[in-house]
């Protein structure tokens, strides 16, 4: 399984890497990173949609995630990729927002890397 991270926070490779470091070694997940909504554009057109799955943090300088979660929506729509939104602010709004935008998913910072992994399917 292919994931692009998207996120401003420069450690959070450091922190998927720990927390996955058993799949990767596996080869059950590959995880590509963007730390910007214009740079995961790149990574996107790039990987000619390979990702099977998107993580996107929602408040990032520049473009927003939601302002990404709304072009890769209408940018890759066969197959559509799979958009899990992550934010530090659970507010209603956002999750209003995202989930009129296509959002599959709505996680709250600080991950829980279980519930992740639960809703990834993953053996832990």
């Amino acid at each position: 399984m292919k994931i692009l991270v998207v996120d401003d926070e420069q450690d959070i490779r450091a922190l998927f890497e720990q927390k996955f470091r058993r799949e990767i070694r596996r080869g059950d997940i590959e995880f590509m990173f963007a730390y910007s909504g214009e740079e995961a554009l790149g990574v996107l057109e790039k990987m000619q949609q390979e990702a099977v799955l998107i993580l996107s943090d929602i408040n990032m300088p520049g473009m927003s995630g939601l302002t990404l979660l709304g072009k890769i929506k209408n940018m890759y729509r066969m197959p559509p990729p799979v958009v899990m939104m992550i934010t530090a602010y659970g507010n209603p709004e956002n999750v209003r927002a995202a989930k009129e935008l296509g959002a599959d998913d709505f996680l709250v910072k600080p991950l829980d890397f279980k519930v992740l992994k639960d809703k990834l399917k993953i053996q832990h």
